[in-house]
């Protein structure tokens, strides 16, 4: 009977034979997943964050200066209501104060009635809130169209006459029914943008278009995803102002990532960049 050696080399064992090599499991590929995921958030936020680097790099923002020195100077873009007696209403917009300024613009509304002799400015003021104090600012005192701590400010819009006069007589109390009065949060919001996309919502007739730097604008308590834009002519959703996109006639197309809007203006073309504003034309 002819021998036969225990280690005899089976087809299956041969060195040259190719290996099986198992799938990945259902945990490895959740893993692979979410550092994709990662990769493109963290991709995201980096183009995001090159507008309002460019900004800082070419000196669009001052980041030297004192704010208790800065200015705000009266800037001849309000009308003289001397000279100018019907009904006017302005919507401003200027950098914030400091390096958050390549970030982010403070806006507020301006309106003077037929005939009045000085304007009414309305906005959100987030240091008068010390001690529980409401930074809810309604006031006719100071220039409507005064710089921001030094920044000059941009008009948003512009409305005059019956329209305008309309729009009056709902600003006071949409100013009152703000939520936020004593609440403020730079980012991603409650603040004074979200004061005045409040007010936009709630006059539909003022058709308010704020700029993409307007942080704030587009902040939603948590379990109220869903609400108009602030020009009325369109929706957006979004979780808590960090995360949104918002799809309106007068606004187009914008996409909210972690506060920066990205988008397109289909009406007048141009394209939306955080730090850089609107492109062509700026802010």
């Amino acid at each position: 009977m002819p021998f036969r050696s225990n280690n005899t080399l089976r087809a299956s064992d041969s060195v040259d034979a190719p290996r099986q090599i198992r799938p990945p499991g259902p945990i490895a590929n959740t893993v692979r997943r979410a550092i994709r995921v990662v990769k493109w958030l963290a991709l995201a936020v980096v183009i995001l964050l090159l507008g309002p680097l460019l900004t800082l790099a070419f000196g669009d923002v001052p980041l030297r200066g004192d704010w208790r020195t800065a200015t705000h100077r009266a800037t001849g873009l309000a009308p003289d209501p001397s000279a100018h007696r019907d009904a006017i209403v302005q919507v401003y917009a200027s950098r914030t104060f400091g390096w958050r300024g390549a970030f982010a613009v403070h806006t507020w509304i301006a309106a003077k009635r037929a005939g009045a002799d000085r304007y009414t400015r309305y906005e959100v003021i987030g240091w008068r809130m010390y001690a529980g104090r409401s930074g809810l600012s309604i006031t006719d005192d100071g220039a409507p169209d005064a710089e921001w701590y030094g920044a000059a400010p941009k008009l948003v819009d512009d409305i005059r006459g019956a329209r305008a006069e309309s729009i009056i007589a709902r600003l006071p109390a949409a100013a009152t029914t703000y939520r936020y009065a004593t609440t403020y949060s730079a980012w991603p919001g409650p603040n004074s943008n979200t004061f005045v996309a409040h007010v936009g919502r709630e006059i539909p007739d003022l058709v308010l278009n704020l700029p993409p730097l307007a942080i704030g604008k587009d902040y939603r308590p948590l379990g109220e995803f869903i609400a108009p834009a602030p020009s009325g002519t369109g929706y957006q959703v979004s979780i808590g102002g960090i995360l949104g996109v918002m799809l309106a006639r007068v606004e187009g197309l914008e996409i909210n990532l972690f506060g920066l809007v990205v988008g397109m203006d289909f009406r007048h073309p141009a394209l939306k960049f955080p730090g850089v504003g609107r492109i062509p034309s700026g802010v």
